[in-house]
């Protein structure tokens, strides 16, 4: 079976944190700052995560090397002692 590819844009505008969500950055700050409302562009300056269905998504169709680290991060960690069988 060939490898999937990541989209290229979707490497350049999308991180992964260590709990698996997905990080951006918000639209509309290039250019015509002079015609965009105060408010618009102070909250367009943070770094924002999606919504988890919407990260799931744009893991699974555009970076789906990167939905791996989705799944080791939430996945349980196993408990040694009931592996061992013990009380």
């Amino acid at each position: 079976m060939p490898k999937m590819k990541t989209k290229s844009g979707a490497k350049k505008r999308f991180r992964v944190t260590a709990s698996g969500k997905v990080k951006f950055k918000p639209a509309k700050m290039r250019h015509m700052q002079m015609n965009k409302p105060k408010q618009m562009k102070r909250k367009a300056r943070k770094i924002l995560t999606m919504f988890k269905a919407d990260g799931v998504n744009t893991l699974t169709f555009h970076m789906p090397y990167s939905l791996k680290k989705l799944t080791r991060a939430v996945r349980p960690k196993r408990n040694p002692k009931k592996a061992e069988g013990g009380q």
